[in-house]
């Protein structure tokens, strides 16, 4: 084993301690940019989550059939009943719009009373898994 001289020893110590003060590296701040897309996409999940957790609950269909048609009657949907969730399920071949998140029957039927309205076929639904 090799014994260091003084000389060294007082080097390395020196050495040592005026680099420990530039060593910071807890100090530092750290800046997150996301993209405001992602949070959209975080939203769109939690929908989906909520609405595969909420099966027992009844829906109204307001439209049946292709997937342009489907956006635009959502989007008119939405215009003129802000107050209730819509979202469109695809169903081999057609999309469908489904309205709503209603607990019981009544409070559904209720409120197909008002949609009926404005729109002409719609259907009061249960889904399934």
């Amino acid at each position: 084993m090799r014994i260091l001289t003084p000389r060294k020893a007082f080097f390395y110590a020196v050495t040592l301690c005026l680099t420990t003060n530039y060593i910071n590296a807890q100090d530092r701040n750290i800046t997150v940019t996301q993209d405001p897309k992602f949070e959209q996409l975080l939203n769109e999940k939690r929908k989906t989550n909520v609405l595969n957790a909420a099966n027992d609950c009844y829906k109204v269909q307001i439209f049946s059939g292709e997937s342009e048609k489907a956006k635009n009657t959502l989007n008119e949907f939405k215009q003129e009943f802000s107050d209730l969730d819509g979202t469109i399920v695809f169903n081999t071949p057609n999309y469908k719009v489904w309205v709503g998140n209603f607990k019981t029957r009544i409070e559904a039927e209720r409120n197909l009373i008002d949609i009926r309205k404005k729109h002409k076929n719609v259907l009061l639904i249960k889904p399934s898994k």
